[in-house]
């Protein structure tokens, strides 16, 4: 299951009671992570290695938002580490993290490998 960050949930309690006027994003990324990004975006990034974020679109069934379209990283011209979380993001680079997750199995990415979330493969969900 994801969580909202720090900065979005924040967001989320402004919008939802107060009059507080609250900018939403227009674009989504998706950041890779070899540790835990927690709430206040702590974690460490991919970086290097062919390493960008990837842009996502997100379709709304009731209280779930899950990628529209597959996401596929370039390939890795150096070892990015074992992946184990991903967040979304409101920028290519910098930005704030909306949202994050454990990966269900982390996944060790190598030299020439390829990162791919399927379409349908993130699921963001509010209780």
């Amino acid at each position: 299951m994801a969580a909202l960050s720090n900065t979005y949930e924040t967001d989320v309690l402004e919008w939802l009671f107060t009059d507080t006027a609250v900018t939403r994003p227009t674009a989504w990324f998706i950041g890779l992570f070899t540790s835990d990004p927690t709430d206040a975006g702590t974690g460490t990034e991919v970086s290097g290695g062919a390493y960008v974020r990837q842009p996502a679109s997100f379709t709304v069934t009731g209280d779930t938002a899950t990628t529209a379209a597959a996401a596929e990283w370039p390939v890795a011209t150096a070892d990015w580490g074992m992946i184990t979380h991903v967040a979304v993001y409101d920028a290519a680079t910098g930005g704030n993290i909306i949202a994050h997750a454990a990966l269900t199995e982390a996944k060790p990415i190598n030299t020439d490998d390829v990162f791919r979330v399927p379409t349908g493969g993130l699921d963001i969900t509010l209780d």
